[in-house]
């Protein structure tokens, strides 16, 4: 049958809305240009410029630029020494980059469930999965509100565990009235174009940790040096050393003058990001077929996505027929994410459904609708109106 028909014919847009964007405006285009006019266009002043600049933002010491978030993520287990025969704790609920990092270093991932009510990995369920082959957990910041960080690093501290957040959803949030960033070993970032600020492609890992900055800088040059004073002999101003074995994980100076120029409009982006959940949560939260996202009390979560969940007990339908004819509603709606495990690539490792009922629960019932700075207020209502057009078609 039409699903178009079915709901009434005409859809609730005209253009079809995205569920992210990035943006780019007339100051970015000028950074990049000038950018492209100097001396250097990778791996030059501009990269320390723009480390230098997310580094004060998040009220850390350290920040390393590389590729993309998954080399933000690879390079952090490097530095963390993950190796064959080591288990990492990581959420299910996730990209799969998040735990594919720990595949690249040879390492063993573990899965745990989330809490049912945050969508983050719960802390009591890591402590189950820690064994004597446990080397580090990987809590991800989903959606942009902080996970229980001092629990988790509770249980580091308790087993000499190396914590590496996934902050690729968390640039600009808070955790207990501070910045996150510095309250991990380390924290991963992406800057892609969904994600809060945006440099085409782009990651970076954050630090107050000096021993893990310097095995980060290297990594990502091929496991090179060229610092006199960190190799193991030196033979003139010529002289390099590969002291690991490393990629070419370098972020160029296009990109860095790019992401500098967004950070200048970080806060407008979250501002706008904030208000727009605002009016999402005061559109959806009485109606019982949908339960809107749960904040903890103690942290201001940046909104990378908003994600409904479908009461469908409530509903005469599937999570797929509320996709779809949302879609034809021209809005541009998602899934975040498939549990890691349920890929044919981990099945054939061994992983089974079933070993996180709560993150499967949770998948069964969820759906990403649009949220980005560009968006308008006019943008917002539309989607607040196909969502409520769908769903009071499809209620019991």
């Amino acid at each position: 049958m039409n699903e178009l028909a079915i709901l009434g014919g005409k859809p609730t847009r005209e253009k079809y809305l995205p569920y992210g964007h990035q943006w780019i405006d007339s100051d970015d285009i000028n950074a990049v240009t000038a950018a492209l006019k100097r001396d250097f266009i990778t791996t030059g002043p501009t990269i320390e410029e723009f480390e230098s600049t997310v580094a004060h933002y998040t009220d850390t010491k350290y920040a390393v630029a590389v590729s993309n978030g998954t080399a933000a993520l690879h390079a952090a287990c490097f530095a963390a020494g993950i190796g064959p025969g080591d288990e990492v704790v990581v959420t299910p609920l996730t990209f799969a980059a998040s735990a594919n990092c720990i595949l690249y270093c040879g390492g063993h991932p573990v899965f745990a469930d989330i809490d049912k009510k945050t969508y983050n990995i719960d802390p009591e369920e890591i402590e189950k999965l820690i064994t004597d082959k446990t080397k580090a957990i990987i809590p991800v910041h989903f959606t942009g509100q902080p996970a229980e960080i001092d629990s988790i690093n509770e249980i580091a501290r308790k087993h000499d565990l190396t914590v590496i957040s996934d902050g690729a959803h968390v640039l600009g949030a808070e955790y207990k009235g501070k910045m996150v960033g510095h309250q991990t070993d380390m924290t991963t970032l992406s800057f892609h174009p969904v994600k809060h600020i945006t440099t085409g492609e782009g990651g970076m890992i954050l630090t107050d940790d000096e021993n893990y900055y310097k095995r980060l800088k290297i990594f990502r040059n091929h496991g090179i040096t060229k610092d006199k004073h960190e190799m193991h002999s030196y033979e003139g101003p010529w002289f390099y050393e590969q002291q690991y074995l490393g990629y070419n994980y370098r972020m160029t100076d296009i990109q860095a003058a790019l992401g500098i120029s967004q950070m200048n409009k970080l806060d407008k982006f979250l501002d706008l990001r904030r208000k727009y959940v605002e009016m999402y949560n005061e559109a959806f939260c009485e109606m019982q077929e949908l339960t809107i996202p749960y904040q903890l009390p103690y942290v201001n979560s940046s909104w990378h996505i908003y994600v409904l969940q479908l009461n469908l007990e409530m509903l005469n339908s599937t999570r797929r027929e509320i996709y779809e004819a949302l879609e034809k509603e021209n809005i541009g709606v998602n899934v975040h994410y498939i549990p890691v495990y349920y890929h044919p690539y981990y099945r054939q490792m061994g992983y089974e459904k079933g070993i996180c009922p709560n993150a499967e629960y949770i998948y069964q019932r969820i759906i990403t609708l649009p949220l980005f700075p560009r968006m308008s207020e006019g943008d917002v209502n539309d989607v607040i109106r196909a969502v409520k057009k769908v769903i009071n078609y499809y209620k019991r």
